[in-house]
């Protein structure tokens, strides 16, 4: 975690600092003002995009029959290629979410992916996300990614690189679909956008 341990709000010594809504609200800050041109671009910005991953996970909330027993974990998972490496691993390891432990799974195609709550969807897989997004129809998951067009094509959370910065777009009649509750907490920071208006 060298990349945020540096910042010494985020962990100290292994050990979370800050919870709940601060922790959040402190790394989207400092990510809206970190400027990815100073850094290699790709593996920060996939650092960057890690932490605001595990951070949805402390701001949805998902229908209580998702999780059969109290510790079930919370699993978020990685369709295609993987752009974060080890460090989406680093970012969850002995964090949970809502008192569930987090585990990471790497999956090659949809039928995979279907017991995780949160799904990044590489850009490896940008010509079938339609259809990855139909299979995911009925499914309980936060659908993320950073390409282009997912949000309109049904995606819940698209990444967007603006001015060198990370923000991101949320479909919440998508998120509605899903049968997720987003926290306002997140809502505020994020676009608000529809299907067929990325």
């Amino acid at each position: 975690m060298a990349f945020l341990s540096s910042t010494r709000f985020w962990r100290a010594g292994g050990q979370s600092v800050l919870s709940g809504g601060w922790r959040i609200l402190l790394a989207l800050l400092f990510c809206g003002g970190l400027n990815l041109a100073a850094q290699t671009v790709a593996t920060k910005e996939y650092q960057v995009k890690a932490v605001f991953l595990f951070n949805f996970s402390q701001f949805v909330t998902w229908p209580t029959n998702v999780f059969p027993e109290a510790q079930t974990p919370l699993t978020i998972g990685v369709l295609g290629e993987d752009p974060f490496g080890a460090y989406l691993d680093e970012t969850v390891r002995g964090e949970k979410a809502n008192g569930r432990p987090l585990v990471i799974q790497r999956y090659r195609n949809i039928k995979e992916a279907k017991n995780c709550q949160i799904l990044f969807v590489s850009h490896s897989e940008k010509k079938h996300v339609e259809q990855i997004l139909a299979g995911l129809k009925d499914k309980n998951i936060l659908t993320v990614s950073d390409m282009e067009d997912f949000a309109m094509k049904g995606g819940i959370i698209r990444f967007m690189a603006a001015q060198n910065k990370i923000h991101f777009a949320i479909n919440l009649q998508a998120a509605k679909n899903a049968n997720l509750v987003i926290s306002s907490k997140l809502l505020r920071l994020a676009e608000i956008v529809e299907s067929g208006k990325d």
